[in-house]
């Protein structure tokens, strides 16, 4: 994982936690939202082995079901495959779990915080323009009218964009990373297309 990539993902977590309204936060505890984030992120790795432990257990179970319980042939390739899927899901879920520990290791090293807080200043503080750039660049659709998670990405976005001094086609790319990952199809679509706009915007003389 790339340091800056995990400092978007941590602040994306970070602001899902804060209040809808910026004014409600001093910017002295933006670092608490951050701890916060990787807190949850911990915790979400406990319970998912704990469920990985769990389905492994009842795989085992039906494996045993199959040998020992099964009236026919038909039944015990039921509880094999019952069996099978379980521990597939396990297996998954494990695998998902691996990656939690990299994520939360880079996102507790400075570089990767100290990124994460200026995305998220920077959204706070200058929002109103942020968003501005947002709707104009919006077809058929409101900004407040998106999933909240779909807002914060484009915002994220444009934040870079404007003040971070990140290259247009990194910063929409990167968010259609984010979005694959935390929205869905449509969602990532939709965030690729609203930034484009914004990338346009940004070069045309008017703009300029």
């Amino acid at each position: 994982m790339q340091s800056r990539q995990v400092a978007r993902e941590l602040a994306l977590l970070s602001l899902s936690q804060m209040p809808t309204n910026p004014e409600k936060i001093s910017e002295q505890e933006i670092p608490d939202f951050i701890i916060a984030a990787i807190r949850t992120l911990t915790t979400e790795v406990k319970e998912a082995l704990e469920e990985a432990a769990g389905e492994l257990q009842r795989a085992d179970d039906r494996l045993l079901s199959s040998q020992t319980r099964a009236v026919d042939i038909q039944s015990a390739r039921t509880m094999l495959q019952e069996a099978i899927e379980l521990a597939s899901q396990a297996i998954n879920r494990m695998g998902t779990s691996v990656e939690i520990p990299e994520f939360i290791q880079l996102a507790n090293q400075k570089e990767v915080r100290n990124y994460a807080e200026d995305i998220v200043r920077n959204m706070m503080v200058k929002r109103e323009e942020v968003d501005r750039l947002l709707s104009e660049a919006m077809v058929d659709w409101q900004l407040n009218r998106l999933a909240r998670i779909d807002r914060d990405i484009l915002r994220i976005a444009v934040c870079e964009m404007l003040f971070l001094g990140i290259p247009e086609r990194i910063a929409i790319n990167e968010a259609v990373e984010l979005a694959k990952r935390y929205s869905g199809e449509d969602g990532y679509r939709f965030i690729n297309g609203v930034l484009r706009r914004v990338s346009d915007k940004l070069k045309s003389p008017i703009s300029n």
